[in-house]
């Protein structure tokens, strides 16, 4: 990944276990990349599902582009992803097992300009999994805290 990042979901680590990142193109209409640009989307509550062999993301909210004289897209409409076959295959064995998911990591522009969507596959966490994740999170800032007082 390089580029601008535009959103992020950072409920997404905090409620799932990412077991692989994929870069995926969106199919935008209308202003949608003027208002991702002005950082004006919700990936929180979106997910990916496959459907008839194509990979469609659902739930994440872009705004309508104030200054477009143009109708306006419905925010929450179902957006196509842009994938090679070969990995929609592979995608499609991965979600068939039982857990896991695809939810939109960021959004982001690459190199080109072109809007990209990092998806990630993740399997969900348990209640005591997120208290060790952050009692882990809360031992490391301990940790750097400890140093850098030594150091001073």
């Amino acid at each position: 990944m390089s580029g601008k990042v535009l959103a992020t979901n950072k409920k997404a680590y905090h409620d799932f276990h990412i077991e692989e990142v994929i870069e995926a193109g969106i199919v935008l209409v209308g202003a949608e990349v003027k208002s991702l640009r002005a950082g004006r989307a919700n990936l929180k509550d979106g997910y990916a599902l496959i459907k008839n062999s194509e990979i469609f993301l659902y739930n994440v909210h872009i705004s309508p582009y104030a200054f477009t004289t143009q109708d306006v897209p419905d925010p929450l409409r179902v957006r196509k992803l842009l994938l090679n076959k070969r990995e929609i295959k592979r995608l499609i064995n991965k979600v068939r097992e039982k857990g896991f998911a695809l939810l939109p990591l960021k959004t982001y522009l690459n190199k080109r300009g072109m809007v990209k969507v990092e998806l990630g596959l993740g399997k969900g966490k348990k209640l005591y999994d997120k208290r060790h994740t952050l009692k882990e999170k809360e031992s490391t800032r301990e940790i750097e805290r400890a140093i850098k007082k030594y150091r001073e």
